[in-house]
């Protein structure tokens, strides 16, 4: 491993290569802003890179024809790159991601940037609060070049790697990336206790970021030796641990540590899993195993979703065309969920979006991201719909009561409904 600049570093990516980014949090500011700056002088240099965090400038209008990127999770800084075509979306689950870097696969990389903390006694670097793909990505690639920041915390688990398969490195000290906790409305809250009530002590929970998982962190204050085994966590869960509600002490697996592959949280989620030795990062192919996940007796699994349909199909991807988001690691947990001894699987969401114009619940499905056979729950501030075992009938009736009331008549007035209730 040799110690360079950033500027030394980068120039060894060349037009048409193909560069991973270390996801999320742990994306690499440094080595980032050094490539782009070389803008001029690339042409075609296709990007991979996850959920969206920082000001992902490569997706910029301005640097189109020099860096393309592919992605699995579109976000609210890479909607419009994705839209204008400027960008890729890739349907993918997440789990299977590091396949695409084999051999011959869709996306072998030449170039993999990652960040990792400082070296330890033994030359070990950790890749900090972010495993997932960045791992396979780091072991497949032509070129690895690090940003070592003395300011990436060391999480155990998978995510070490030796010195020597590292080819270039760059020291920096610098804050990583950060998620702040979003807002948590009235709506959210009323969600969150729905969810809550669902969850016995000792469940293991699998729970993502955003306003109702905050909200259903917030009431799990009163449950005892709840685990995780999530694809993500964020803030709520440390603080849940911190307070003995997270202790992990029932699950068959990992007894006693909470696993996932990435933190989407704050520094003070970071500073908390730091050599922690209850918290362990895995790659995506072992967190998202539907395999894994059903190995975990009554494990609950907690999704978004952008819009259902009448008869349970979710959509969390797409909305009137518009790539808005992905698939992510939802598929994965959903079915482990459905196979494992009392598992539960629930779909979260608002019954309305655009301030209340438009229903989430819908007639009818043009993007499934989820098929109805794989739905059980489906929550919104006005209950939950229990689809499982149910008829295609039953399963609208169900939805319809929990969606809002502004819409309910409408909904029965579909044609959709009509042909179900055998009125059309």
């Amino acid at each position: 491993m040799n110690i360079v600049t950033a500027e030394e570093a980068v120039s060894v990516v060349r037009s048409g290569d193909r560069v991973v980014l270390h996801h999320a949090c742990a994306e690499p500011q440094t080595l980032v802003e050094a490539l782009l700056a070389r803008k001029d002088e690339l042409q075609g240099v296709l990007l991979f890179a996850g959920f969206p965090v920082g000001p992902c400038r490569y997706a910029h209008p301005e640097f189109n024809g020099h860096f393309r990127l592919s992605t699995y999770m579109v976000g609210a800084p890479t909607r419009r790159a994705v839209a204008e075509g400027r960008a890729d979306y890739i349907p993918i689950r997440l789990r299977d991601i590091p396949r695409m870097f084999k051999p011959g696969e869709a996306f072998v990389p030449d170039v993999a940037l990652i960040q990792v903390s400082p070296p330890d006694k033994d030359g070990r670097v950790n890749l900090g609060v972010s495993v997932d793909y960045s791992l396979a990505a780091a072991r497949a690639a032509r070129t690895v070049i690090a940003e070592i920041n003395g300011q990436m915390p060391r999480i155990q688990g998978s995510g070490f790697l030796r010195l020597e398969e590292i080819d270039l490195a760059v020291e920096v000290s610098r804050p990583l990336l950060e998620i702040p906790p979003p807002a948590v409305g009235p709506v959210e809250e009323r969600i969150g206790r729905h969810i809550a009530e669902l969850i016995s002590d000792g469940s293991t929970i699998q729970i993502g970021i955003g306003a109702i998982p905050t909200a259903v962190l917030q009431f799990l204050s009163g449950k005892n030796d709840l685990g995780v085994h999530s694809g993500s966590i964020p803030d709520g869960v440390a603080e849940l641990m911190q307070r003995g509600v997270i202790t992990n002490k029932n699950k068959p697996l990992h007894r006693g540590r909470t696993i996932t592959t990435v933190l989407l949280g704050s520094r003070f989620l970071f500073e908390y899993a730091e050599a922690n030795p209850s918290i362990e990062l895995h790659p995506v192919f072992f967190t998202h195993n539907e395999e894994v996940i059903a190995r975990h007796r009554g494990i609950i699994s907690i999704n978004s979703a952008l819009e259902v349909d009448i008869t349970g199909q979710v959509n969390a991807e797409s909305m009137n065309g518009v790539q808005v988001a992905g698939a992510g690691g939802a598929p994965g947990f959903v079915r482990g969920a459905l196979n494992a001894e009392g598992g539960r699987s629930i779909v979260a969401m608002t019954s309305t979006a655009r301030s209340g114009t438009i229903s989430k619940i819908v007639p009818q499905l043009t993007v499934v991201t989820t098929p109805r056979y794989d739905v059980q729950l489906v929550v919104t501030e006005y209950g939950v719909a229990n689809l499982q075992d149910r008829t295609l009938r039953q399963r609208a009736d169900a939805l319809i009561a929990i969606a809002h009331p502004a819409f309910r008549e409408w909904l029965q007035d579909s044609a959709a409904y009509r042909r179900l209730a055998g009125l059309a």
